[in-house]
């Protein structure tokens, strides 16, 4: 599969690598990749997000991702289906931190000890890589870039996808940028 990533793509993949092991991760997730994406510039992706008006607002996702972190990757519709239970999610991520220190839910390694030296990709990194392959295909385009990886992020439930539409970035806006608004279908 990756024989068909572009350079653009290919060094998100890598920023996203290089993301998981400043946070002191064990697995490269969906977050990571918005966040290498967040540092592209001059690249498809990059361009759409600019035009979306995401450039000047890079900072604000940044901190909704570290505030996704501390409730342990939770997103917001997360927390409301727990809520309905009666579980308190901004009350455990306090007690924890209380407890444990700032960030203590985020599942990083504090240790930082013995690692085999590649990190592995969690499923939904993974999922989003085979779907950008997917939008690629769908599109007729010939190769996967960055912006089928941002296009996947979007369309994929999950943290990433909800801060993006926080920060009026969707599948759909997306998808108008790069391609003038013809829709193709892709899993």
């Amino acid at each position: 599969m990756f024989e068909r990533f572009t350079k653009d793509a290919r060094d998100v993949v890598r920023g996203a690598v290089g993301h998981c092991e400043r946070a002191g991760s064990q697995s490269v997730g969906t977050e990571h990749m918005l966040l290498a994406l967040l540092d592209r510039e001059a690249s498809r992706g990059s361009f759409a997000l600019a035009a979306l008006g995401l450039a000047e607002r890079k900072e604000s996702v940044r901190e909704a991702l570290d505030e996704a972190r501390r409730r342990g990757g939770l997103s917001r519709a997360d927390t409301d289906a727990l809520a309905g239970l009666g579980i308190d999610v901004s009350e455990i991520v306090f007690r924890v931190e209380e407890t444990h220190g700032v960030g203590a839910m985020s599942g990083d390694r504090k240790d930082k000890g013995w690692w085999s030296g590649r990190r592995t990709f969690s499923r939904g990194a993974k999922g989003v890589l085979e779907r950008a392959l997917r939008i690629a295909v769908a599109h007729r385009d010939r190769h996967v870039g960055d912006e089928h990886i941002l296009l996947a992020l979007a369309a994929a439930p999950g943290v990433p996808a909800e801060v993006l539409a926080d920060h009026g970035v969707t599948h759909e806006s997306l998808t108008r940028v790069l391609y003038g608004g013809g829709e193709a279908k892709a899993g």
